[in-house]
């Protein structure tokens, strides 16, 4: 299978490099920032097992050549609309994209671009970051990554996928029901990025602060209303699974967009929060915390 993958940061970095030592064919598809430093120093890999360095096919939008039969897309999800203009030479009729982007709105920007046959549901769960010299910095041994067709048929396009995946080095969820494993990969990130982004602290800092359970219980239920409104399906195991994970107060957590804002740059502030505020709206639901969030993080990128 002919993999090409959009993004070679932390989340594309990792999971493409897994991918590329199984054997499969997969070229990175890349800025010239990044294209340089990969030509230089190959793609670097820090887990807890130790370091390793691969050298990567490489691509850039201009010199992108020839169809795949995988997109898997990992840029942020405010650089999707540029990534559609990149990738659309390789698409294919055969073609299948997988994003792993925050949130849920790039599922449909995607469709509407390539139309709906062509979309599949995916997403990672890691504790990754790229390094000062672009490193990948694996942080956790945790490397999740969850696939399936978005109506649950996962026919044998989808089998052919899984074929390709499931034996890269990395825990792999082939799943018929990705849409429930997408609104819950939202709860969780949505809610650590907000009670992150507004107290300005970890979790461990937010939970043993007078209020911060309160904050954080509040936040978790105003979102967990909104994307129940929207089509989830809860399943209570799953949610209190969450809401057990994020009210730890012996494990700090933060979110990637809070360790975007904490360094100075872009964050997922409208596909993250600004579209659940706008589904909240949708529905006549008052969601006081989040747009507390959202006031917080537009003075934030005003400020930039």
């Amino acid at each position: 299978m002919r993999i090409l993958m959009a993004g070679a940061g932390a989340t594309g970095g990792y999971f493409g490099a897994r991918l590329a030592q199984a054997g499969q064919d997969v070229t990175f598809l890349v800025r010239e920032r990044r294209y340089q430093q990969l030509q230089a120093s190959g793609l670097v890999l820090q887990t807890p097992q130790g370091t390793e360095t691969l050298q990567p096919q490489l691509a850039q939008a201009s010199s992108l050549t020839g169809h795949y039969d995988l997109i898997i897309v990992t840029v942020k999800s405010f650089a999707l609309d540029q990534v559609m203009e990149d990738i659309a030479p390789a698409v294919s009729p055969e073609t299948l994209i997988m994003p792993i982007l925050n949130g849920l709105r790039h599922i449909a920007t995607l469709q509407q671009r390539f139309g709906e046959d062509k979309v599949i549901g995916g997403l990672c769960k890691i504790n990754a970051t790229l390094g000062d010299n672009g490193e990948v910095i694996q942080m956790t041994p945790l490397h999740q990554l969850y696939y399936g067709a978005l109506d649950g048929n996962n026919d044998a396009r989808l089998q052919r996928v899984d074929a390709a995946l499931r034996d890269c080095q990395v825990d792999t969820r082939f799943s018929d029901n990705i849409m429930d494993e997408l609104w819950e990969k939202w709860l969780l990130l949505s809610t650590l990025g907000a009670v992150c982004c507004l107290a300005r602290g970890n979790t461990q800092q937010i939970l043993t602060s007078r209020g911060g359970e309160a904050l954080l219980q509040g936040v978790f239920s105003e979102i967990l209303s909104v994307i129940t409104a929207e089509g989830y399906q809860t399943r209570p195991a799953a949610t209190a699974r969450i809401l057990e994970l994020l009210s730890d107060p012996a494990t700090p957590m933060t979110s990637s967009m809070y360790r975007d804002l904490t360094q100075g740059f872009d964050i997922e502030a409208d596909q993250v929060i600004g579209d659940l505020l706008l589904r909240a709206k949708r529905h006549s639901l008052a969601t006081p915390l989040l747009n507390a969030v959202d006031v917080s993080l537009q003075v934030y990128l005003q400020q930039r």
